[in-house]
């Protein structure tokens, strides 16, 4: 259908939703546009800010990280061609390069995902400030908000009590919504033209290519894109192997011991409710296990994040976190934080984690959680800036699980145990008391 001159159109700003399988706001974005018999632009803008340096010293986001993302986002724009349509790439801070968009092709709505941090809420704020109709989805958790047996802002502070609450009542995730078969037009071809000037194409990083990586993401089967992330969920179901995800979760490298959904999560390449309607589908061919509920239990615990940051926003970001206990004193060891940064605390497990971590921007959560223990509680460092460091270096950085997770091991989220240290020492007789891992990577 020719969209009408006289109605102005629609854009629909890709974020963390790289994906054109179960996004339910492109596809509101898709209707708005043909229920106005207008145009539709998708867009994606790379952010200026997330390449500044943070406040502890360091580049924000990893070249590695980067390249991660700059694989998704060419992956959809490839489909988007093959739709009729094009992915418009800006660079710059996102409300003033999308403020100017919307002005010069008088596009009346911005639609796109809504994210539950304060960096990303202030984004649509400022844009709503602006004036702009913007029409924020949420659609990152496995339920539905109106699908919580709770409203999301009474979610329970604590995993367990929010698990059995969820579990207590039928435990049916939204299913997804089918891929994207159709794009609406594009703005007519002048306003397109005039808009060449203002696209960039973002400098290229190659992926790290490293044999010794858990994650080989330079090798074609693990690539950012949606389509490898759908075709590694099909591979990783056609070979049996969620029997065995409890058995084998806690490994340190080697590419089949955990589902490795993260990175491909973390841009949105894949949809939770996607992979676990894999699950599902497994399960009714080759029966459920405690192996299969361990991955929705991982899921669930993925939303439980985001439910956390729906209810207490900033706080998730203050020094103290959730908890009203006392802060204890931390030494200003930015000499410790240097050596764990780089890899050379003299202890092996962690040394070799960083490392992993500092050359493919993945390492076992396993290791991760004794990475952030060690920095917490061994250095006594500041919790903030070690995950400033992971949300530099990890291409799976997810905003709601990185928080989260710091918060957790520090004491200062929503463990009613306190403060969780892990002993670096038992860890290696536990994981790697052949010495295989260290050796790897040291």
């Amino acid at each position: 259908m020719k969209p009408s001159q006289a109605s102005s159109g629609v854009v629909f700003w890709f974020r963390n939703d790289l994906r054109l399988h179960d996004n339910p706001a492109l596809q509101q974005a898709i209707a708005l546009a043909v229920q106005r018999r207008t145009w539709l632009l998708p867009v994606y803008v790379h952010d200026n800010a997330l390449q500044l340096t943070s406040p502890w010293g360091f580049v924000r986001t990893s070249d590695h990280r980067l390249a991660w993302t700059a694989m998704a986002v060419q992956d959809v724009a490839q489909q988007l061609l093959a739709l009729g349509s094009q992915l418009l790439q800006l660079s710059g801070e996102p409300i003033e390069v999308l403020r100017a968009l919307m002005t010069q092709l008088n596009a009346s709505t911005l639609v796109c995902e809504d994210i539950a941090a304060p960096y990303e809420q202030a984004h649509i704020q400022g844009l709503k400030k602006c004036g702009l109709d913007v029409q924020a989805v949420w659609q990152s958790t496995l339920m539905a908000p109106d699908q919580l047996p709770f409203a999301p802002h009474d979610v329970p502070d604590t995993f367990s009590s929010f698990r059995r609450e969820v579990e207590r009542h039928p435990f049916t995730p939204a299913k997804p919504v089918p891929r994207v078969q159709a794009m609406p037009a594009l703005p007519e071809q002048a306003s397109i033209e005039a808009l060449a000037a203002l696209s960039v194409v973002p400098s290229t990083c190659a992926p790290l290519s490293d044999p010794r990586s858990a994650f080989p993401w330079s090798q074609a089967e693990f690539h950012g894109g949606e389509r490898s992330a759908l075709a590694h969920l099909v591979q990783y179901c056609s070979r049996g192997l969620p029997h065995s995800y409890k058995a084998t979760r806690n490994g340190l490298y080697g590419s089949d011991y955990s589902t490795k959904w993260s990175p491909w999560l973390a841009t949105g390449a894949l949809s939770a409710r996607q992979a676990w309607a894999a699950i599902q589908a497994f399960e009714s061919q080759q029966g459920a296990t405690e192996s299969t509920y361990w991955i929705g239990f991982e899921l669930l615990w993925r939303d439980h994040f985001r439910w956390l940051h729906l209810k207490h926003g900033e706080r998730m970001y203050r020094r103290r976190g959730l908890s009203d206990a006392p802060i204890q004193p931390r030494e200003n060891n930015a000499r410790g934080f240097e050596r764990w940064r780089t890899g050379q605390t003299g202890h092996a497990l962690i040394d070799a984690g960083m490392r992993e971590l500092n050359a493919t921007g993945y390492t076992s959560n396993r290791l991760r959680q004794n990475l952030a223990s060690y920095l917490i509680h061994d250095l006594r460092c500041d919790w903030r800036a070690g995950a400033a460091w992971f949300e530099s270096q990890l291409i799976d950085f997810d905003v709601y699980n990185n928080q989260g997770n710091w918060l957790y091991l520090s004491g200062r989220g929503t463990d009613p145990r306190g403060s969780r240290r892990f002993n670096p020492d038992k860890q290696v007789l536990d994981y790697d008391a052949d010495g295989a891992y260290r050796e790897l990577w040291l």
